[in-house]
């Protein structure tokens, strides 16, 4: 219930969101009606909508994703002929096409109060509504994506559609007023009626060249995150660091009981230890691991999971990286072998390929870490990076109250190299990016991706944060594929690291060469990179492609792909 909350505040801050402006022509068409019979039926079947086509866009197949490019366009000619009713009454009369009738009935009708002409009207506005996809909406989505289609995420999603109409129906009681003021005036009524066709219009063209999804998101994207983030954390559904523990008495940490260790049955195969039951576990305090192996966050936080484990197993302490995989390819136990190898992971990991463990602590982030004191009981939790003394300081505290104070003083020592370094923060200004079109943001390649479908793209001037394809390549939900002889991917980007979650479909190594500003990287080659920019895919992973000596600015990457088959999914930054 905490969730649906947060969600429907969530869509009610969309309101100051320049993402909300295509929209607000339809709404405010209906401001001479009574709320009634004309908000009212139009927002309710507007958020309706929007629930039910983002639910089969989070978790549907490619063919809800087709179905619903139909019901867009459907919605863009119905509305366009809408608007062109509104300016142009005689059309009413001159009209012979059904569809044209059609829009001049739904335009009559606000004299007769019908109220399936709002309902149509909503219907078609929640087809064409796109929010800025702030931090609760990729809450929800990232909880769609992984839990699959259920009727909680059709609910969260109406939730936040209908805190969206709740904000849009107090615009509009406002601006009902205004109109109703307005139309007191002589020969008002008619420039009203006009005018607003007007922007009926314009909110369609704006829709039918992606101004609501490629500009107004760049322009919102700082306006509503933080308002969104602040709410979310105060809910305790935020991302980022947990609060850390205080001080209370005796300088120790106040370390209140938060939960039970849950059943560890259901998951596997497991690494580096034969499987755990919660009765191998009595008397250990007990560190879980939220991570997957191509998260950055999860990789810069690994060497500090790894030290507290060489520093305290001796004194009882057991760490357990639970693996929940966020793209397929890391459902793979081979995959997952390989990078703990590769990780110099010596702890034991659990594969939860489906959430078992996951969902049983009501986890939503990686990493994420769950500390369990000697008796099984959860006295702290820690989300995203950081803290990490905080967190070592918690372990400690544990071991002692165990009766099995660290025998040596000091914090333990992490040791990270190539991606594991922590991220200069500082210097941050670009956000993961998805390559797979069910979270794709800033793709600049003209005509936008082609879902499910081959398709041969084009490079594209770059503004900070926009990327693009060159090649023929198929973009699925959650990856691009090339499938031409060559092909490549640039972005513009400002931070010291750039990473690209990258593999090959066929597991054939496959060759690149990184450019920055056209030129090989040379010393700001990362780690997976030569000076000259070579490089080789030979399996699903992330590969840090630059990382910066100089003065940190912005640059344009491109990653060039001299064999087909290269599957390209995320960028990250650090």
């Amino acid at each position: 219930m905490l969730i649906a909350l947060l969600a429907y505040f969530g869509g009610m801050l969309t309101i100051v969101s320049p993402c909300i402006l295509p929209v607000l022509p339809f709404v405010f068409a209906n401001a001479g009606r009574s709320f009634k019979r004309g908000a009212l039926p139009m927002l309710a079947g507007m958020a309706l909508t929007f629930a039910v086509v983002a639910t089969l866009a989070a978790v549907g197949g490619s063919w809800a994703v087709r179905a619903n490019e139909v019901g867009r366009w459907a919605a863009l000619i119905l509305l366009a002929l809408f608007g062109l009713a509104l300016v142009f009454p005689s059309i009413s009369d001159r009209a012979t096409r059904p569809l044209v009738a059609l829009g001049s009935r739904l335009s009559e009708r606000h004299d007769q109060e019908s109220i399936w002409s709002s309902v149509v009207l909503g219907i078609a506005t929640g087809l064409l509504w796109a929010p800025c996809a702030g931090p609760i909406l990729g809450i929800i989505f990232t909880a769609a994506a992984i839990q699959g289609a259920t009727l909680g995420t059709t609910f969260l999603l109406l939730s936040y559609a209908l805190g969206a109409a709740t904000s849009l129906a107090l615009a509009l009681l406002v601006g009902g007023k205004v109109f109703q003021r307005m139309k007191g005036s002589l020969h008002t009524t008619e420039w009203i009626r006009r005018v607003l066709g007007v922007l009926v219009i314009v909110g369609v063209v704006a829709i039918a060249f992606g101004l609501d999804t490629r500009v107004l998101a760049k322009i919102s994207s700082t306006q509503t995150t933080t308002l969104e983030t602040g709410l979310a954390s105060k809910l305790g559904l935020g991302a980022g660091p947990s609060k850390g523990p205080k001080l209370g008495a005796g300088g120790k940490l106040e370390l209140p009981v938060e939960g039970q260790l849950p059943s560890l049955d259901g998951i596997g195969p497991w690494i580096n230890s034969p499987p755990l039951s919660a009765g191998d576990l009595k008397g250990k305090v007990v560190v879980i691991d939220f991570w997957t192996y191509s998260c950055i966050n999860c990789i810069r936080s690994i060497p500090y999971v790894r030290a507290w484990y060489e520093r305290y197993r001796d004194d009882g302490l057991v760490v357990i990286g639970v693996h929940a995989p966020e793209f397929a390819f890391e459902r793979n136990a081979e995959n997952v072998m390989q990078a703990v190898r590769d990780l110099g992971i010596r702890y034991p990991v659990a594969l939860d390929n489906d959430y078992v463990v996951w969902n049983r602590l009501k986890n939503n982030y990686w990493p994420a870490h769950y500390f369990f004191d000697a008796q099984g009981r959860q006295r702290y939790h820690h989300f995203g990076e950081g803290k990490y003394d905080e967190s070592e300081m918690v372990i400690r505290q544990l071991l002692a109250e165990a009766g099995h104070a660290p025998k040596a003083g000091g914090m333990a020592e992490e040791t990270a190299t190539g991606a594991e370094q922590d991220a200069a923060r500082s210097d941050l200004r670009s956000p993961e990016t998805y390559v797979g079109y069910a979270r794709a943001d800033r793709f600049a390649s003209p005509g936008g991706q082609a879902k499910d479908v081959a398709k041969a793209y084009s490079s594209s001037p770059l503004a900070l944060n926009d990327w693009s394809l060159e090649g023929q390549w198929l973009v699925g939900k959650q990856d691009a594929t090339l499938k031409s002889p060559s092909g490549a991917i640039a972005y513009r980007f400002h931070a010291r690291d750039l990473h690209l979650v990258m593999g090959t479909w066929s597991g054939i190594p496959i060759r690149f060469r990184v450019t920055i500003d056209g030129k090989p990287p040379g010393a700001d080659a990362g780690v997976d990179v030569k000076p000259d920019g070579t490089g080789t895919i030979v399996g699903q992973r992330l590969y840090q492609l630059v990382r910066q000596k100089g003065q940190v600015r912005d640059r344009t990457v491109r990653v060039e792909f001299l064999d087909p088959g290269a599957q390209a999914f995320a960028f990250t930054f650090g």
